[in-house]
């Protein structure tokens, strides 16, 4: 058996995806929240999703459009409001996060059909989804578009909120145990994030003295 390997350019879209998609797992779930001018709240979830820096404390997200290259409700939405709400997904949010990825018409809120509540933003006018454990509010930044139907947003974090217990108030520190994330595989393909193991990061005069 050979190693496998292709170049990108012969390749079609969907099989670029489905290499990408099983290969770069597991991926953090974003479930964003946006309004839109009728005052609706839209909820949609994101696993083209991480974070990038944080100084500044910056989002990334992978916005796809829609049929006929039409942006969808999240791409529109932030592009008019300039604010989004980052909602983490845990195994408590999961079967909501994914109510929330159904093609809901721009009328209709995901946060009602998937039983949600709400809570307001403070540093922006977006609110955040009561049921997740931590919550990012967020400023857009700058959008770019690298073809007719995929955007790049990044969003500056302004706020974070955390559900009561997950954040130690002295030390930052977060408790694993207790946020239990949900992380995206492939397909219909989700993953537990509890079988952890630590690897301390040596420096190099460290590595030196361990290699005599």
């Amino acid at each position: 058996m050979t190693d496998f390997t292709a170049a990108f350019a012969d390749l079609e879209p969907r099989e670029r995806y489905k290499l990408l998609c099983a290969s770069v797992t597991p991926r953090p779930i974003a479930l964003v929240t946006c309004v839109s001018p009728e005052g609706v709240v839209n909820a949609a979830p994101f696993s083209f999703f991480n974070v990038f820096s944080e100084d500044p404390a910056l989002v990334v997200l992978g916005l796809q459009h829609g049929p006929g290259n039409r942006p969808k409700d999240t791409t529109r939405h932030i592009a008019a409001a300039g604010e989004f709400v980052v909602n983490l997904v845990d195994e408590g949010l999961a079967e909501a996060m994914n109510i929330c990825a159904i093609d809901f018409p721009p009328e209709v809120s995901e946060i009602n059909a998937a039983g949600l509540s709400l809570l307001p933003g403070v540093s922006v006018a977006v609110p955040r989804i009561a049921e997740a454990p931590f919550a990012l509010e967020c400023r857009k930044q700058v959008s770019l578009a690298f073809s007719p139907t995929r955007e790049l947003l990044v969003g500056e974090v302004v706020r974070i909120h955390a559900r009561a217990g997950l954040v130690d108030p002295k030390t930052l520190r977060v408790s694993m145990s207790d946020y239990k994330p949900v992380g995206r595989m492939f397909g219909d393909g989700y993953s537990r994030q509890n079988d952890r193991f630590d690897l301390r990061r040596d420096n190099y005069a460290g590595w030196l003295t361990k290699r005599g």
